[in-house]
Order: structure tokens, then sequence, then C-alpha cells
């Protein structure tokens, strides 16, 4: 997973050494020695993730991270804050800035890696439901840019999974300060049925649990959709970096160490509650657009209006931070013969269920919309050429291996589609000139053959199949 991580600190060595430290694991780093400095790299080029110093000349720390926290566009950017400091009073005082973490020199490699790659999933996710808000405002849905920071955190209903008596009250006294509905499980399976009966604003897991793999219920709560988003806090003890490390991998938001302090639970806690309503906002706001009549009515796809207004705002992404993105375009091969030899219902059939496949194939961030009568795009943020090519020739054999169900027919209807790939360029890219380009490798599919995919690269037609081998050999997925 890359990403672009800012690296802010007033002393050379220690950014020497984180910045080696993340090249290393294929991150891109910037760096930043002071305050003002990073402001203005945040603005003009947008990291995904801040790893912070706290001491620091003139504009500390805390100060850097408050203004971050501030700025609606900002705002969304994790901050892990990096210090000598370990007092647990320190580290409240940077949750209540709105870091996102804070790790104490020396760092422990395993726990840095881990967070930073936690938090840039989630970032990924909430880039997603940020710029679909951004879509939809300028489609005409209000837009409420208030800072997370500002967003209450109480009267939330808390989850907790913990058979220590002593630490589950002390957990739920501590939580009362803000009128929160604490409800308290012993074991994974009772626990993970109350998340799917009712719903949370965060759930809080012991992971020193006895006789019980507290990791197992991670894992079930992010496997189900219902559950997927809700945040997680882990409660461990110091010697368990190691599991920890796991449940940044199963999805965990963020975790606290034993002994437990009830001021550091508690501003834990609110992060993680406001981030969740947020989040809740950002999703309000989308469904808002759904009522506004951009989607499709028969598949139930984004339809051309949406897809427009979307893709301006991906386009205009990759020119800002120079992320990758790919498009694929395709129809249905022979679609008239369908209507003409079955009826238009058995055609309208053929279009659900396709719209369903495809979706259900793909990523939660990644956009389908139907572009009108058989064609079909599907927009695919912070993908490179290689994995649309691999994406779209799986879905060409899945649609040819698998036959479609029509309701007016006894048997399966053999369906293929043709496919066109492109890939946004840097700069001088626009909506129109992507969708050329991939309508274009559409119809040379079409012109030679039928049921096969092409990419476009400059108007260089090339096979996917090719493609795909190259990539293997150079060592790409």
């Amino acid at each position: 997973m890359s990403a672009r991580i800012l690296v802010v600190d007033d002393l050379l060595p220690n950014v020497k050494l984180l910045e080696a430290k993340l090249t290393s694991e294929y991150f891109d780093v910037i760096t930043a020695y002071d305050g003002p400095t990073a402001l203005e790299l945040i603005e003009q080029q947008p990291p995904d993730i801040v790893l912070l110093d706290v001491m620091m000349p003139g504009m500390d720390g805390f100060e850097v991270c408050r203004r971050i926290k501030e700025q609606p566009e900002s705002m969304h950017i994790p901050v892990v804050m990096i210090t000598a400091l370990s007092d647990a009073a320190d580290r409240v005082r940077g949750i209540e800035c709105g870091a996102d973490d804070f790790l104490t020199k020396p760092v422990n490699d395993m726990a840095l890696f881990a967070r930073v790659r936690s938090l840039v999933r989630l970032k990924m996710v909430m880039d997603e439901w940020r710029l679909r808000e951004q879509t939809t405002g300028q489609l005409g849905a209000l837009e409420n840019s208030t800072p997370v920071i500002q967003l209450s955190a109480a009267k939330a209903n808390v989850l907790v999974l913990d058979d220590n008596e002593v630490d589950a009250a002390k957990i739920s006294a501590t939580l009362a300060q803000d009128d929160d509905n604490v409800f308290v499980e012993t074991d994974v399976a009772t626990t993970y049925q109350r998340a799917l009966d009712q719903p949370f604003d965060i759930v809080i897991i012991n992971l020193n649990l006895r006789d019980q793999d507290a990791l197992r219920l991670c894992s079930q709560l992010r496997s189900t959709e219902i559950t997927r988003q809700i945040p997680i806090l882990l409660v461990i003890e110091e010697d368990q970096l190691e599991r920890l490390a796991k449940g940044f991998d199963l999805g965990v938001n963020d975790y606290l160490v034993k002994p437990i302090d009830q001021n550091e639970l508690l501003a834990r806690a609110r992060t993680q509650i406001r981030r969740w309503r947020y989040h809740g906002r950002l999703r309000k706001t989308y469904e808002r657009s759904i009522e506004m009549a951009l989607t499709d009515s028969l598949t139930g796809l984004y339809n051309r209006r949406y897809l427009t207004a979307h893709l301006d705002g991906q386009i205009g992404r990759v020119e800002r931070g120079g992320k990758s993105l790919s498009m694929i375009m395709f129809d249905i091969d022979f679609f008239k013969r369908v209507n003409d030899s079955h009826g238009h219902a058995a055609g309208d059939s053929v279009l659900k269920e396709l719209a369903e496949r495809v979706s259900g194939n793909l990523r939660s961030f990644d956009t389908v919309a139907r572009m009108g009568g058989e064609e079909f795009v599907i927009v695919m943020p912070d993908t490179n050429v290689g994995i649309a090519c691999a994406v779209a020739e799986r879905l060409r054999q899945d649609i040819e291996n698998n036959g479609f169900t029509v309701p007016e027919l006894s048997t399966t209807l053999p369906i293929t589609i043709s496919i066109g790939v492109a890939t946004a360029r840097e700069n001088g890219d626009t909506s129109e000139s992507i969708l050329k380009r991939a309508d274009d490798a559409l119809y040379h599919a079409k012109d030679t053959g039928r049921n096969r995919a092409v990419l476009n690269t400059d108007g260089v037609f090339e096979s996917i199949t090719p493609v795909l081998q190259e990539e293997v050999a150079g060592g790409g997925r």
C-alpha cells in the first residue's frame, strides 16, 4: 500500500531516520523542519498521513495538529504525534488537539508501520466518501464542513467486550461522563451478535481475554457489512505490540495501553466517535444525492450525470496529488439480438444481472455507472494500469463463463462483453479525454472480434492478455 507521508521534526537526524525507514517500506516521504513549513506543504501537496514531532521551537506539534484539524480541507488527514514525552497527560493533550495516535521515542518499527498502514486505509475510504460529498454538493446537495473535532461525542452507544469485571466497570464509569450508553459483554459470540442486533458508535475490546481470541471478534466485525466501518478500540498490555499490529491489519482503529488512564480512554473514545459521526454525515449526504435522480432506475447504478461530476473530481485529485486513476468501459456484445430474440424484458434482466455482478466484484470505493443502453463505465481510484487490466480481464472471463438467468427462458443466456481500458495522465487530462480513450479502446475491441479487453495508451491499442504477461514478468500484480 503506497502513500505520501509528511515527516515533521526540527532535528535533521530524526527526519532522515524516519525517511529511511518509511522509504524502505515503499512510502513516498516529504519532509518539513518546522510547523509553518509543514502547514504550507499540507496546503500545497496534501499528504496521506502526517508524522509530527511535538517538541519544536516556535510552533510546537500540538499547535500544528490543532491547525490541521481545524481546516475543512485538511481535517481528515491522519496525524501521528511522535515524541519523547510519555506522560498520559501529554497523550491526552495530543488526542484532544485531534491527533490520531501518539507514539513514544524510540519508535518501535512494527508499531509504526502497522499504524501508518491502518490510518492510510482509513483515509482512503474517507477520501472516497468526501469526494462523493463534494460531487453531490456540486449537484445541489447541502454540504456541512464542520471540523471533526467540533462534533459532539456525547450520548454514544458503546459496546464493550471484557471478561475482567474491574476493567469493564472502570470503562463504563469513565464513559458515563459523556452520558454514553455502555453495554458490557464477556464473550466473543455474544458481543458479535449484539453488534448485529443494534447500532453502536464504537466497540471497545480487551485484547487479553481468558480462553478467547479477541482478534476473532475484530475479524468478524470487519467481515460483516453492517459492522464493517464501526470504530474498534483495543485495550492491550505493554507486551502485546505484535498482536496489536495484527489487529491493525484486521482493521482496528485505535488502542489503549493498560493500566487504563481514564482521561486518555475518554479522549480516544471521543475521537473515534466523532470520526464515526462525521462518516455518518458523509453517508447521509451521499444518500441525499440518490434522491436527486443520480442513479439509473433500471440497474440502480450511477447514471451519466453523476459519473461526469464524480470523474471531474477524481481527475482533479490526480492533478493535485499524483494519484493514479484507471477507467474501464464495456458494453454487451450483440445486445440487440437479445432484445430482438427474447424481448425487452429479457434484455432488462440481463442488464440488471450484469450490474449486480460487476458491483459485487469491485472495491467499495470504485464507482460503476451506466452510460446508457448496454454501455457501462467503472472508475477506479488509486489503481494503476496493471491492476486495471487484471480487473478487466477477470470481469470479461466471469461474464463469458457464467450464463445469465432470464425468467422468460428455461436455460441461461450466454453473454459476452467487449472492454476498453484507459488510465489518467498526471497533467492536462480531463474527464472527456479519458472517457474518449476508453471509448476508443472499447470500439477497437469491437472491431477486432469482440469478447476481448483492450488497453489504450495514448492511441496505441494493446490486447489486455499480453499486457498482463508483461506485468507478471516485471514483478507486478
